[in-house]
């Protein structure tokens, strides 16, 4: 397993916490999991004990071995994986292309998640390229908007992502040369994001929460915010792209980079968003635009904001 080393107490300790008993996984295939993301982490890197086990403990432990169960092909993970992971792709699927054609591409996903290709007598699943540093529904939304990137631009040969719906902090999609400046760009976009994410009204906030977050459906977010859920997909159609204007714009003029540079920036964020979590982001941020809340809060003005 290389020069990292995971002690086995730690392993089974983490094993625990992640449930992962349910699924069937063993405590080899954890650690096999939990060391693949530690490498990634700390790539080039001689971490202490104490920075591992503090890094694996930040984990997403439950998503993480739902992901190994998976990508081993237990039934009863799988099952539970369509059940509560299949509505978040469609609605991913559906703020990417209101029409529904990218849901075509969200149920293509099931087979790179399954690992219906082998190599060396190995499924080949999806789901290796998953680490637990964002939840599994942020990553999958990643890998959608990823797949969509890439058929737009093979169809219509474009080198920028989308105007709308860049799907910032988002996780690792596929494995990628590490840039050496990914970590200043991971840096400066969430730094960018919370500020884009502080400016908006509080019932932006809270939409783009619920959806994203909470994983509520249009339905269930109108009838919290009284409004038809038809309203409440273009309002969060304009939030997503207010953010995307802002966030290129705090970019361009706080960070002072270049159009080339701010798209290698998006591109690093979603090749290996790292402890860019949106969900974390919008959940904190929206917890004071609650509906009784939401009705006495004004603009909050624009002002760093670190997290």
């Amino acid at each position: 397993m290389g020069s990292l080393r995971i002690d086995e107490v730690t392993v089974r300790r983490l094993l625990a916490k992640a449930q992962a008993v349910r699924w069937h996984v063993t405590a080899d295939a954890f650690a096999d999991a939990l060391h693949a993301s530690a490498e990634k982490a700390f790539a080039g890197e001689t971490p202490s004990s104490s920075d591992v086990r503090k890094y694996l403990e930040s984990l997403h432990l439950e998503d993480l071995a739902l992901a190994c169960a998976c990508a081993a092909g237990d039934e009863a993970a799988w099952e539970h994986f369509v059940l509560t992971l299949r509505p978040v792709l469609h609605r991913a699927a559906d703020a990417i292309d209101a029409t529904g054609n990218a849901r075509e591409l969200a149920d293509s996903l099931y087979a790179d998640l399954y690992g219906l290709a082998e190599k060396g007598g190995k499924r080949q699943s999806l789901f290796r390229y998953f680490h637990g540093r964002s939840t599994l529904a942020t990553w999958l939304r990643s890998v959608l908007a990823q797949r969509h990137v890439d058929r737009l631009r093979s169809g219509r040969r474009l080198e920028s992502l989308p105007e709308e719906d860049g799907s910032v902090g988002t996780a690792v999609s596929r494995p990628s040369a590490v840039d050496p400046s990914r970590d200043r760009y991971v840096s400066l976009i969430r730094s960018a994001l919370t500020r884009a994410i502080d400016e908006l009204e509080p019932r932006d906030r809270l939409r783009l929460a619920c959806y994203y977050a909470q994983d509520m459906t249009l339905a269930q977010i109108g009838r919290l915010v009284s409004e038809h859920e038809a309203t409440v997909s273009r309002n969060l159609t304009r939030v997503r792209r207010a953010v995307r204007e802002t966030v290129e714009q705090d970019l361009r003029t706080n960070a002072g980079l270049s159009d080339s540079e701010i798209e290698a920036c998006f591109e690093s964020v979603m090749e290996d968003a790292g402890p860019l979590d949106l969900d974390e982001m919008l959940v904190r941020q929206s917890s004071a635009s609650k509906p009784g809340h939401d009705r006495s809060i004004g603009k909050r003005g624009v002002r760093p904001h670190e997290s």
